[in-house]
């Protein structure tokens, strides 16, 4: 397992907020392309998530990844690893897409339920899953927002 290190350059082409304003599709007479990602990644990954249920609850130390939904909607929390401010919330519905870089805190939580593609920098295998991820408790079970400062 080997994790590519950050490059500033890679940074420097990171969308600048969580919710992504996408290109224009091509249309013609056969239908619509629908550009999401140039940028060089290792995983793909559709997700279905069932009305009620949290996914994330964590952050990661060199993976990003975009979450482009296509069906349903998801409620994303967000906020800088190591920040005392409360999570801010992005609703992103079908046909949107959420970028969370590193060392960003991150919960979802899903309304309805939502099919989602996910495509990240890193492999999904589990041991480098595990190699780069840290959970954390930012959303509780019962769909609340659940943190505490540090001291």
């Amino acid at each position: 397992m080997t994790i590519r290190p950050l490059s500033d350059d890679e940074q420097e082409h990171w969308p600048k907020k969580p919710l992504v304003a996408l290109e224009a599709p091509f249309s013609d007479a056969r239908g619509k392309i629908q550009p999401l990602v140039d940028l060089m990644m290792e995983s793909a990954v559709l997700i279905e998530s069932k009305k009620g249920s949290l996914r994330a609850n964590h952050y990661h130390k060199t993976d990003w990844h975009y979450c482009y939904v296509l069906s349903g909607c998801i409620e994303y929390y967000h906020r800088p690893t190591g920040s005392e401010a409360e999570p801010e919330c992005i609703r992103v519905e079908q046909g949107q897409m959420v970028f969370t870089p590193p060392m960003v805190d991150h919960g979802m939580k899903f309304p309805q339920d939502t099919v989602f593609l996910t495509l990240s920098r890193n492999p999904r295998d589990q041991e480098s899953y595990e190699a780069d991820v840290v959970r954390i408790e930012m959303l509780s079970t019962d769909g609340t927002i659940s943190w505490t400062p540090e001291d």
